[in-house]
């Protein structure tokens, strides 16, 4: 029984950290060519954290505003989504949200803006 309960504690631990590394996650240098090909760019940050520089092209619609925002985005439904917080829960919420309102291509930015801002890659303002 132990050794069961540890298995399943393990397999949530590695599924659930904000860096987790998931797969199907974007890398930070993959982001901008997703959005060139149609990809919706999703920041979930507050818009005085958006303010301070996001992905270029992305759009702003904090996490705790997605449910009653979501047709700002309807359109976009059928296309891939990329979504990042800073460094990653409130993504993993808005995730959730966007699937559970039937977003069926939904994926989060690795390492979120905290390591799209390091990798230097550009930042609109």
């Amino acid at each position: 029984m132990k050794r069961t309960a540890f298995l399943v504690l393990a397999s949530l631990a590695a599924g659930c950290g904000a860096e987790s590394g998931a797969s199907g996650d974007v890398a930070p240098d993959e982001v901008l060519a997703l959005s060139q090909q149609g990809a919706l760019v999703l920041d979930v940050r507050t818009p005085e954290e958006y303010a301070t520089g996001h992905v270029p092209g992305a759009v702003n619609v904090p996490h705790d505003e997605l449910a009653s925002r979501i047709g700002e985005i309807e359109a976009r439904r059928g296309a891939p989504v990329v979504v990042y917080c800073e460094k990653g829960p409130r993504a993993s919420k808005a995730t959730a949200a966007l699937a559970g309102a039937g977003f069926s291509s939904v994926r989060s930015l690795a390492g979120h803006m905290s390591a799209y801002r390091a990798s230097g890659l550009p930042v609109q303002r």
